[in-house]
Order: structure tokens, then sequence, then C-alpha cells
């Protein structure tokens, strides 16, 4: 009987300390996602930094995304950006091995991946594009009403739709077939990822408009590209994305 006693107490003991375990991780993963809500990149960078040394994904693809953000403040420079982006890659990689089957860690990986090219000449960044697409579609099968995934592909088929002739050849002589993509595709995912949550990214209305313009369809990049315009700037990609809004709406007149 005591022996019974004795396990059941072990049992209990260690049910409970795993759901206090549980209960923490959370909290915490909760308060990560209130203060990214409320655009509190600094408060959210030092939490979850301290779980940069996690095997959990869950955190891992939090801190690759918030490293990011951090790199692209305007108060950093040149050399802390740098430092900053391959950061945000290692722990978008660490989280990648620990859960390929969470579409955020395909998405940050993809993200991250993207950043780091700009550092690593054309040749790299060409044939990293490869490697985002396949982690972008990954996520968006894992999860298909993610609208930032449906922006980002759209965005890569916008990219490859307009690359300049120069990089073409690059790609050409780099590659037997290089990334290719068409306006319209780009297209197809700007509309998707508006449908699935109407009205939630700045880049994407101004992506919108941007490839109406691309398109020579005038009315539309007027319609999408105003939206852009008065979309409320609380990030800095929001603001960029108002004065890009602005010089376009100034060329169509």
């Amino acid at each position: 009987m005591l022996k019974e006693v004795e396990e059941l107490w072990l049992w209990y003991s260690t049910s409970a300390e795993f759901c206090c375990l549980d209960s923490s991780r959370n909290e915490v993963l909760e308060q990560a996602d209130y203060l990214y809500s409320c655009a509190e990149i600094e408060k959210l960078h030092q939490l979850l930094l301290q779980y940069k040394d996690s095997d959990d994904a869950e955190f891992l693809w939090r801190l690759a995304r918030v490293t990011r953000d951090v790199a692209l403040q305007p108060n950093i420079d040149a050399a802390q950006k740098k430092q900053l982006t391959f950061e945000a890659f290692e722990y978008a990689k660490k989280a990648l091995e620990k859960n390929k089957e969470c579409f955020a860690v395909h998405k940050w990986y993809a993200i991250c991946l993207s950043d780091i090219g700009d550092y690593e000449g054309i040749k790299v960044k060409i044939g990293n594009s490869y490697i985002i697409r396949d982690h972008m579609e990954k996520a968006i099968e894992l999860n298909p009403k993610d609208a930032t995934s449906l922006y980002i592909l759209g965005f890569w088929c916008f990219s490859f739709a307009e690359l300049p002739w120069y990089q073409q050849k690059v790609a050409a002589i780099i590659f037997t077939s290089p990334p290719k993509s068409t306006y319209e595709e780009a297209l197809e995912f700007f509309l998707k990822a508006e449908e699935v949550d109407p009205n939630f990214y700045s880049k994407n209305l101004l992506m919108l408009g941007k490839t109406y313009m691309a398109m020579k369809d005038k009315q539309k990049a007027l319609l999408w590209l105003s939206k852009a315009k008065d979309y409320p700037a609380r990030t800095e990609e929001d603001k960029e994305a108002h004065k890009e809004a602005v010089e376009l709406l100034k060329k169509l007149g």
C-alpha cells in the first residue's frame, strides 16, 4: 500500500510540475504575442532573448522575427543591422531543426534567408530563391489562411517578374532554369491575402497598387495605393509603405 501511495504521489508531483511548466510557457508566449501586437519591439526582444538557448520552436521563430524587426529600426547602424540579420537567421534555422510542422517556422526561415541574401551576392541570393519559395509554399500548405505567407509568395513572384535584364542574364548563366514569374501570378497571391485577412498589412496594399501599375491598370492602382497611403502607420514598414504610396500616387497624377 505504501509503495502504491509513493507511486501515486510521484505521478501527481511530476504531472503538476509539467502542468506548471506548460502554463508558464503559454503565459510567456501570450505576453510575447501581446507585445508584438502593440509593436513593443524592444520589450519583446528583451523578453525572448531569455529563451535564445531554448529547444522550443515557438520561442525561436518569434525570436527570429523580433530580432529581424530590431535590425530594421532606423537607429540601427549598418554593422549592427548585419549582425542582427544573421542572428535572426540562426534562430530561424534552429526553429526549423526543432519543428518542421509549424507554418510560422517555415515562413520566418524563408524571410530570414532572404534577408541574409542581401549580404551574400546575387548568385547566392538567386540560388536561395528556390529554397525560399519551397518554404513559403510549405507554410501555406500548413496554414492556407495565413495572409502574411500569401503576401510573401506574392512579393517573391513580383520580384522575379520585374527582375532587371542584367540579373536575368546572370541567373540564366548560373542556373539551367532560373526562377521566373509574372505580375498576374503575384497579383493572385496579393488578392488572396487580402481576401483571407482584409487590410491586414500596409505593404500588401502597396504591392497591389504597384502590381496594377505594372499591368497598366491605373484605376485599380490608384485605389490600392490610396489605401496604402491612408493605412495607420504603426511600424517603420507602415511608414515606408505610406511614403512610397504617396510618391507613386504623384506619378499617377
